[in-house]
């Protein structure tokens, strides 16, 4: 406990010593107070300093510290704020204190840097060590007592003795050599203006590159290419157009890159036979040949221009004798069996724009008018039933846009059961037009047959006395036959009185003594009945 108390008095007789050299420099001079509580010397490096102690430290600032030491350590200072270098780069300096990895007072000899040349990671730095250069040694770029950011990170600081080519080539060294061998180059030709392409990359340097002359080297193919041109000169001098670094003498032009690309048999044809003289006119203007097939093919025209110069729109470059007009970007595509109609039959005169030029028919009738067997009665649509098939196949007609659609054994019925002629508007819709023999009631029902028949078949008939109409069938009414009650000729709606009398009339006993109201007495399960109401 008493030693404690030592301890604490002197270092509170230093802090008030400390403070009172603030307040009165009069007192103790400042350089004898900073020996007084210095714990050591500096390095050789700091040794100028060593009494200057306001050029590392601040008074009671710690954090002031690091920024001191960027003040005069620039480079180091200007590494961090640029991320580059050892200490701009790695993360464990990033943040830390200088004084954590550089304490100094430790003397004269002391070592401050802590360097461990086995333990680096040069990774970090602006010069990563791959492939071979990760087994040099460090004294190889890094000379004794010079500061390890003096290293040259050029190729040819260390390489300038392994320059085979005296410096001719410039200090890029890295364009040609790698790091896995100095001694086996590699350059990529293909970051030139020149990529090696075919022949050209097993074609030795100095071929094109004699005395290793880089410079102005040429690039046009004519300049080394001159003696192998057999059109001397004729087709130009863009040899590349036609002959390809593969091989010379094995010629590819893309003729697909000019305003004439090559399809079917224009493919085989030979140049000469559309290129019969030079290629460029003497101001190296490409001459211009026709485009059009007329330009060629005009003795090939077999309908003497009356189908106009528009070859292509039926001829192919396949064979000049199969034609193929696609009739589909007309006005009329051609289906079924128009499309094997030779172009003559439809078109005898000029197909185009001029004066004489002849317009045909879109419409059916207007070829097939001959073939009308209606005389033009059932309209001019002849599409309603006829197909592109064939004039007289597969002639079918959409009967349920009619005012009678087919239902049931109408839709398998033959046309000609209900149309006896070819004038199709004459067939009648009402069912007792057709089936008038089958009318079993004679006209007692009247014409509507369709209130108890359905198509599905005549004998198929079902009608609901109780519900379509006003009169309800119960008692011996429910077994009698129409005809009992429905026996006179109706033409048009079927009506019949609902009252007793009208069928009862001869069963009256009393002759109408007791009025016509016989269901007030009589029942309908038999007339000698009688229940008489409440």
């Amino acid at each position: 406990m008493v030693q404690n108390s030592r301890i604490f008095y002197i270092i509170t007789a230093l802090l008030f010593l400390f403070a009172a050299s603030l307040l009165s420099a009069t007192v103790v001079s400042a350089g004898t107070f900073e020996r007084m509580v210095m714990p050591g010397e500096v390095i050789k490096g700091h040794a100028k300093y060593e009494n200057e102690c306001s050029r590392c430290h601040r008074p009671f600032s710690k954090k002031a510290q690091k920024g001191l030491c960027l003040e005069c350590h620039k480079l180091v200072s200007g590494d961090v704020k640029a991320k580059r270098g050892f200490h701009g780069r790695s993360l464990e300096v990033k943040g830390a204190k200088c004084r954590f990895c550089h304490t100094d007072h430790k003397g004269r000899k002391a070592d401050v840097v802590r360097l461990d040349a086995d333990l680096f990671n040069h990774s970090i730095t602006d010069f990563p060590l791959k492939d071979a250069h990760k087994k040099v040694k460090c004294l190889l770029c890094h000379k004794p007592k010079a500061k390890y950011r003096a290293a040259p990170v050029k190729c040819v600081k260390c390489h300038k003795d392994d320059d085979a080519h005296s410096n001719r080539l410039g200090s890029k060294c890295a364009e040609c050599h790698s790091m896995k061998s100095w001694k086996k180059p590699r350059f990529n030709h293909d970051k030139t203006k020149f990529k090696l392409k075919g022949e050209h990359k097993k074609t030795y340097c100095n071929r094109c590159h004699p005395n290793e002359r880089y410079k102005k080297t040429p690039k046009v193919c004519y300049s080394c290419h001159r003696l192998d041109d057999l059109h001397r000169g004729g087709y130009g001098k863009k040899c590349a157009e036609c002959h390809t670094p593969k091989e010379w003498k094995k010629t590819e032009f893309d003729h697909a890159k000019t305003e004439f690309k090559l399809k079917g048999a224009h493919v085989k044809v030979s140049c000469v036979k559309c290129h019969k003289g030079a290629l460029y006119t003497k101001s190296n203007k490409r001459k211009e040949l026709p485009k059009s097939c007329v330009g060629c093919h005009k003795n090939d025209d077999e309908h003497r221009g009356r189908y106009g110069k528009k070859c292509a729109g039926c001829h192919t470059p396949k064979v000049w004798k199969k034609t193929k007009f696609d009739h589909a970007k007309t006005e009329f595509k051609l289906k079924g069996a128009h499309v094997k109609v030779s172009c003559v039959k439809c078109h005898k005169g000029n197909i185009v724009k001029s004066e004489k030029k002849t317009e045909l028919p879109k419409s059916c009738v207007g070829c097939h008018k001959r073939d009308d067997v209606h005389k033009a009665r059932e309209g001019r649509r002849c599409e309603k039933c006829h197909n592109v098939k064939g004039w007289t196949k597969g002639v079918t007609f959409e009967h349920d846009i009619t005012r009678f659609p087919l239902i049931g054994q109408h839709a398998v019925a033959p046309c000609e059961a209900c149309h006896s002629s070819s004038n199709f508007k004459e067939a009648k819709r009402v069912c007792v037009s057709c089936h008038k023999e089958e009318d079993v009631h004679k006209r007692g029902l009247g014409p509507e047959c369709a209130a108890c028949h359905n198509p599905n078949g005549w004998r198929l008939w079902r009608f609901d006395h109780d519900k379509q109409t006003d009169f309800n069938l119960d008692g011996a009414h429910s077994g009698l036959d129409c005809r009992a009650c429905h026996w006179r000729v109706v033409r048009r709606k079927v009506s019949a009185s609902g009252g007793c009398i009208t069928c009862h009339r001869e069963d009256d006993r009393h002759r109408g003594g007791f009025g016509f109201q016989c269901q007030r007495c009589h029942t309908t399960k038999s007339f000698d009945e009688i229940e008489m109401a409440d």
